[in-house]
């Protein structure tokens, strides 16, 4: 089973859809045979590399929202958040612009270390106030989940993944995703948002069950010169005798 998954760093139910269906992947019986790939998307492109400015200011000042709205949010967004076991700090967190560090998550993923350097990512935006457009920051969290550094950086450099990102942004559009997180199951599932475990579990297990039909091999029928007979059963009338 594929699981794909656009969000962006600087989405703050992006996190918390993150731990969500990690706890449902965890509850999951065939958990071992699902490939999680992670696609980025960009609430806002056009973002400068760096804000001079806090997330309150940012939310009111470039997108019009009233300061006291954004507050009750940001309450609302860290109680939810906490409940997953993520503390967030809005008050230190750095406005940046993502695209890069989309980058470093398609360099991570090839090199099997995508959850990793996302979960670094997302952990750093939203509870330690780093700075994720910062080139210095995205090698060293490269580099600390094992990637070299000189790669790290000569692939930040060289813009090596842009074209990817871009790729993951357009293919997102084609498939009707307006905001995130998005979830994918195998191209026939969608799940908008930070939905609660019990649904992504829900959702696995469907997806799994119409990817691995039951297929009845008790039924009257002949193949060859084998015939093959319904077995004693017990209904609600009784049973066979």
């Amino acid at each position: 089973m594929k699981i794909e998954i656009w969000s962006d760093i600087a989405c703050p139910w992006c996190y918390i859809g993150k731990r969500r269906f990690e706890t449902a992947l965890a509850a999951f019986s065939h958990k071992d045979e699902v490939e999680v790939h992670w696609r980025s998307y960009q609430l806002d492109p056009s973002l400068p590399e760096h804000y001079d400015g806090t997330e309150l200011a940012y939310l009111s000042e470039r997108k019009g929202m009233d300061p006291e709205s954004v507050r009750q949010m940001f309450g609302h967004v860290k109680e939810q958040a906490a409940a997953e076991g993520l503390h967030y700090d809005f008050d230190k967190a750095v406005v940046a612009n993502s695209f890069q560090a989309h980058q470093l998550l398609h360099l991570a993923a090839a090199h099997g270390k995508g959850d990793d350097v996302k979960e670094a990512l997302l952990s750093a935006h939203f509870e330690r106030g780093e700075d994720i457009g910062s080139r210095e920051f995205l090698v060293k969290t490269g580099s600390q989940a094992g990637i070299p550094a000189t790669e790290v950086a000569e692939a930040l450099a060289s813009g090596k993944y842009a074209d990817d990102v871009r790729t993951d942004i357009v293919q997102a559009r084609s498939l009707g995703v307006t905001g995130v997180p998005f979830f994918v199951i195998d191209r026939k599932f969608g799940i908008s948002g930070a939905q609660p475990a019990e649904l992504f579990g829900r959702a696995l297990e469907e997806a799994w069950t119409q990817a691995h039909p039951l297929v009845m091999v008790n039924q009257p029928s002949t193949a060859g010169s084998v015939t093959v007979e319904n077995g004693e059963v017990c209904g609600p009338d009784g049973c066979a005798v």
